[in-house]
């Protein structure tokens, strides 16, 4: 059966196709390999938890993409998929973890069979889901043909977000802002944690009028005291303390699109210290905002907010955000820009970033963020709404 919600039309999906093409072409690839999900996604529309065994979509010049993997997935391509069924391809089960074969030799074979057994072929190598072993396996299957680094090719073209995608992250930036709202109305001294982020969880999964909430590509982040001077760490049984911060690294997700929002929250009074690195973080986002408009680059925002926090002392080192949209576990990043001083990529109207200038002391940990999304003139634009402060409790 046909998918009877799409989240884009046709014409949608073609003008994708056609970005990616001219990126295939400028590189002299005949076939691009996507095993990303989120590129899967955004090429096909496909959407299904199947990530954790061997899938792909086959791009070429000249056809309709071919959606290619586990066989019991291909009914949920059927489901997802904008192609027709005969563009989905599968595999038997009896491929899955063996020992002695690979699922990419059938790959390599259903190739070979179109006319691709020497073609140029673009692989995304450094990515998540695809091993050396597949690698291997596809080399050693396809010896006349000619594999080429592509990773991130699909990606680039996946900055600038079109209306129907912003409006997507708008919804999911709702559903931040009410996660946000709800963890600030009950977080307590003495409340194990597991206990809020099963409230953070309802929140995200219930979202707002007008848009439910799917699941994000990244787990709750919610570190406190001398735990919260390091970037990822989660959750367990303990109640929160009095006279410690916490910060929280949530984002709400709509049909796979995020929007990252980061608040912190101090159960007491907060000392002097903390009250300012927040001066100093929220003049630093002012001027980095200030810095992201189009045609400037990505390392102006960096550049900005930096100077800020050098002002007040505070010597932030790495980048400060990155791209974000689309995306699966195990990142809601897009892979693309950073933004850091060494990133020259220009700003246009439609990219959208985690502006995320967080600080890791010693001993606690503050992160006041914002997704943004670059304007057609002025300032870049926070999508969520939550006023943008140390919150004292």
């Amino acid at each position: 059966m046909p998918n009877a919600d799409p989240a884009f039309d046709d014409a949608e999906y073609q003008r994708r196709l056609s970005l990616l093409r001219r990126s295939m072409d400028a590189e002299g690839i005949e076939l691009l390999l996507l095993t990303n999900p989120s590129n899967m996604a955004w090429i096909t529309g496909y959407d299904g938890w199947s990530f954790y065994v061997h899938q792909g979509v086959i791009v070429t010049h000249d056809a309709d993409p071919l959606w290619w993997g586990r066989h019991m997935d291909g009914f949920g391509a059927h489901r997802t998929v904008w192609m027709d069924n005969d563009r989905v391809l599968t595999y038997s089960d009896d491929w899955v973890q063996s020992t002695d074969r690979h699922p990419m030799q059938h790959l390599a074979a259903l190739l070979a069979d179109r006319g691709f057994a020497a073609a140029r072929i673009g692989v995304e190598m450094d990515n998540f889901y695809f091993t050396a072993r597949a690698m291997d396996s596809l080399r050693a299957s396809m010896a006349q043909a000619v594999f080429v680094d592509a990773t991130s090719l699909c990606n680039w073209q996946r900055t600038v977000k079109s209306d129907t995608e912003l409006d997507f992250m708008r919804k999911a930036a709702a559903i931040s802002t009410k996660m946000i709202e709800g963890l600030m109305d009950r977080v307590e001294v003495g409340l194990p944690k597991n206990e809020l982020v099963a409230d953070i969880y309802r929140d995200a999964i219930r979202g707002v009028d007008g848009a439910w909430g799917d699941y994000p590509a990244i787990v709750p982040l919610l570190p406190s005291g001398p735990d919260a001077a390091a970037a990822h760490l989660t959750w367990d049984g303990r109640p929160f303390r009095a006279d410690e911060a916490t910060f929280f690294e949530i984002s709400g997700c709509y049909r796979r699109y995020h929007a990252p929002l980061c608040r912190t929250v101090y159960l007491g009074d907060p000392p002097s210290e903390m009250r300012h690195a927040e001066t100093a973080v929220l003049k630093g986002i002012d001027a980095g905002l200030a810095a992201a408009i189009p045609g400037n680059r990505a390392c102006d925002i960096a550049i900005a907010l930096k100077g800020a926090l050098a002002e007040a002392g505070i010597d932030r080192q790495g980048r400060v955000g990155y791209a974000v949209g689309l995306s699966y576990p195990p990142d809601w990043g897009e892979h693309t820009v950073s933004l850091r001083e060494s990133d020259t990529t220009e700003l246009r109207p439609g990219m959208t970033f985690h502006f995320m200038p967080a600080l890791w002391m010693q001993d606690w940990g503050l992160e006041l963020t914002e997704t943004i999304v670059i304007a057609e003139s002025g300032p870049a634009e926070p999508l969520a709404n939550y006023p943008r402060r140390l919150v004292a409790k």
